[in-house]
């Protein structure tokens, strides 16, 4: 995977910013088996949220295809369950069981691609890039809807999804190092579907919140691939195996779209 384009990226390995959006995150999955294909080296990788999850278990040598048997039958039961907590109605405290289950208890400097994940500081309203410590924990904190998911301590902070402050985290990415930098945006082209619930509110309230911030950040990047995600939703797993299709296909168009143009 790490070999060099340099028709298409003079400066050799690129930065990938993977972004929040709760079950659409599943595209990213068929987007990264479109760069695997392509053998286009990743350098860098940061990711918000669920884009989090996503970035941490391929910085740890997951491949595509090992993270879609992974999640093709992952459910919220199996990432959520019910809090007593008086900051959010759930904890995805299970998250990090998952995450422990497939890459061990790391720490950033253990990844195999230098990593970093956002979450925001929910008493100052700071961004937190963590890039040392313990993964499961970041990833956690990155993926904590405010009000859905309680926060997540680390250190002497209170931490929430990163979404808040950088949903595409390509400002993130330069920071790192990385020159030529590649975002992914699920969350903008999609729909929402009608709450059936509290926790649906908060979450359909909290798409709107980030949605133009979502546009900026992500047209930062020097290339972007933004999958047309309008067919579906937030919040139905059962859409996986769609989404992953999707970003493989939206991801070859654009990547062989800058290839053959080169």
């Amino acid at each position: 995977m790490r070999t060099d384009n340099k028709e298409l990226y003079p400066n050799q390995p690129v930065g990938l910013a993977l972004g929040g959006g709760a079950v659409l995150g599943a595209a990213h999955i068929g987007v990264l088996h479109a760069i695997e294909e392509l053998q286009i080296p990743v350098g860098w990788i940061s990711g918000t949220s669920i884009g989090s999850l996503i970035s941490a278990l391929f910085a740890f040598g997951k491949t595509a295809s090992e993270m879609e048997s992974m999640l093709m039958d992952l459910s919220w039961r199996d990432v959520s369950e019910l809090s007593l907590s008086k900051y959010g109605l759930l904890t995805n405290s299970k998250v990090k069981g998952f995450l422990k289950k497939h890459i061990g208890s790391k720490n950033f400097e253990d990844a195999f691609i230098p990593l970093a994940v956002v979450a925001t500081d929910i008493t100052t309203g700071d961004r937190v890039v963590l890039q040392q410590g313990n993964v499961l924990d970041a990833v956690m904190a990155s993926m904590s809807i405010p009000g859905v998911y309680k926060p997540v301590r680390i250190g002497n902070q209170m931490l929430v999804d990163g979404g808040v402050v950088e949903n595409v985290p390509v400002e993130t990415l330069k920071e790192l190092g990385a020159d030529f930098t590649i975002g992914v945006d699920v969350n903008t082209r999609h729909k929402l579907s009608k709450p059936d619930n509290i926790i649906q509110v908060l979450a359909n309230s909290f798409h709107f919140l980030i949605s133009n911030a979502t546009k900026y950040q992500a047209s930062q990047a020097d290339l972007l691939i933004q999958p047309d995600l309008t067919a579906y939703n937030w919040i139905d797993p059962r859409q996986a195996k769609g989404l992953m299709r999707k970003g493989y296909e939206e991801a070859r168009a654009v990547l062989d779209g800058v290839l053959h143009a080169g």
